[in-house]
């Protein structure tokens, strides 16, 4: 993603100088030529002939990184070794970490953690196994699994390229909820050995988060796992989306008084989270969806050889609508778009019903851009962090999984994700309401025990929480009434 104009970040240039041909003089001045501005100096190493020296520099973007490398480079005795930024530098040697929550300190303590105490606590869960729930980290851990091949907008780069995105994941589970989390990146894109490995590894684990799995398998993979396993499975490029969704339109039809059930909704890029959106929006009422792709609207009655696809066609637009986007856009209520950059036009928005909402929401580049769509639009939602409001899942997963493994949910149903949508879009209260703050901040740090309360009250009802005394909401993220079947 670039950096917005006028904003600006560091890059650190390690440079190798000839100290017969090379100055800093001339790297200064190549450095300046560009638009950079050196702000530090290192010297790394140094020996009769060469030189090795850090260079911190404030650039732009990506391109005017470029720019800079290439002209330092081509200063005569000059060699870039390496350059680096404040993001490469904090994912050196990953961002997780684990730790003893008990200190070993002699032998006595040493025969507890481990041998022969711990034989005890082995045959209590032999014994019992759902005593695993209490007696080992599976009470407050999940997975977050990936096979690589639907990595942000980057696609399909494989595993090990998708561990810096897992391990990102844990590291917001961790911060705002307090939930354990590892990163499971496997080596396979093979429908059945995921299943497979993703059921190996269930019993170290609450939980499982699916994550960057391409469409259409995902759908597969969460459905087998879900029937499969006794914990709760969520695909989070597909619900997280939806519930964060569902939260901002609910405050955005609002705002524009009109009612999301006799709304007009386009939603535009029918994969994982495009279905998954329209699934949580069917749920909550809204009837009149229609569901456009590359080769136009879905449409009821038509066969299609993706099953994803069938069922979506037998569940949405009742008018049978066919056509562009531009052509099934007319009258539209709420756009919703999780597709690719530059689909929606300006004369679409101006086809739209009065007050539009439209909630464009494909990373980096949006399906248009606010700076255009902003005179014609009455409330506008990005997935991007430098635009208001942002539609962000970290607003959804950390307090859902917070609640299901609080109450020991066995699975999360949609009574539960419809519960978070409500909980989340009720942190923004009518005062402060309004085109710009529908959705609350991913740092407002009352929409984790929000979400989680939501989430504890809409198990019980749908039955699927398996603590036998609830868990005492006043207590706070993580503490519970230790009492389980």
């Amino acid at each position: 993603m670039s950096i917005p104009s006028g904003a600006h970040t560091s890059i650190i240039l390690r440079l190798e100088l000839d100290k017969e041909t090379a100055s800093f003089g001339q790297i200064a001045t190549a450095v300046s030529d560009t638009g950079g501005d050196i702000i530090a100096i290192d010297v790394s190493r140094s020996d009769k002939t060469t030189t090795v020296r850090d260079i911190t520099v404030n650039v732009y973007d990506q391109k005017h990184t470029d720019l800079i490398v290439k002209a330092v480079g081509a200063v005569p005795g000059v060699k870039v070794i390496h350059v680096s930024d404040q993001t490469f530098l904090l994912h050196i040697g990953g961002k997780l970490e684990t730790m003893p929550k008990t200190p070993i300190k002699n032998r006595d303590d040493l025969s507890r953690v481990y041998t022969p105490g711990v034989a005890r606590v082995c045959m209590a869960i032999h014994e019992k196994p759902s005593r695993a729930h209490s007696l080992t980290i599976k009470r407050n851990t999940i997975a977050v699994v990936s096979d690589g091949s639907a990595v942000l907008g980057l696609g399909n780069i494989g595993p090990e390229a998708a561990m810096p995105v897992m391990e990102g994941k844990a590291v917001l589970f961790k911060q705002f909820a307090g939930v354990d989390a590892f990163p499971i990146c496997l080596d396979t894109q093979d429908t059945e050995e995921i299943i497979a490995a993703v059921k190996a590894i269930a019993p170290s684990f609450g939980g499982i988060n699916l994550e960057d799995i391409s469409s259409p398998r995902c759908f597969e993979i969460e459905r087998r796992l879900i029937e499969e396993l006794d914990i709760p499975v969520f695909h989070d490029d597909q619900h997280g989306t939806a519930v964060v969704l569902l939260a901002g339109l609910l405050n955005a039809v609002k705002l524009v008084g009109k009612s999301l059930e006799q709304c007009k909704v386009v939603v535009c890029g029918i994969g994982a989270a495009g279905i998954a959106c329209s699934k949580m929006l069917i749920a909550a009422g809204v009837r009149n969806i229609i569901g456009v792709d590359r080769a136009g609207a879905i449409v009821r009655g038509e066969t299609y050889p993706n099953e994803a696809w069938q069922w979506y066609a037998e569940h949405t637009n009742p008018d049978c609508l066919s056509g562009t986007l531009s052509e099934v856009i007319r009258g539209a209520d709420v756009f919703i778009g999780v597709s690719g950059p530059g689909v929606l036009k300006v004369q679409d928005i101006q086809r739209m019903a009065a007050d539009p909402i439209v909630f464009a929401m494909a990373n980096p580049t949006p399906e248009i851009s606010p700076e255009e769509a902003e005179p014609y639009v009455r409330v506008m939602a990005t997935g991007r962090s430098d635009y208001p409001n942002q539609i962000n899942n970290v607003l959804c997963f950390p307090g859902i999984f917070r609640g299901v493994l609080d109450c020991r949910a066995s699975r999360v149903t949609e009574e539960m994700k419809l519960a978070a949508a409500k909980a989340i879009a009720a942190v923004v209260s009518d005062e402060e309401l309004s085109e710009y703050y529908i959705i609350p901040s991913v740092f407002n740090q009352s929409v984790v025990e929000r979400v989680r309360e939501a989430v504890i009250e809409a198990a019980y009802a749908s039955g699927v929480a398996r603590k036998t005394a609830r868990p005492d909401s006043a207590a706070g993220a993580g503490k519970t009434v230790q009492i389980t079947r």
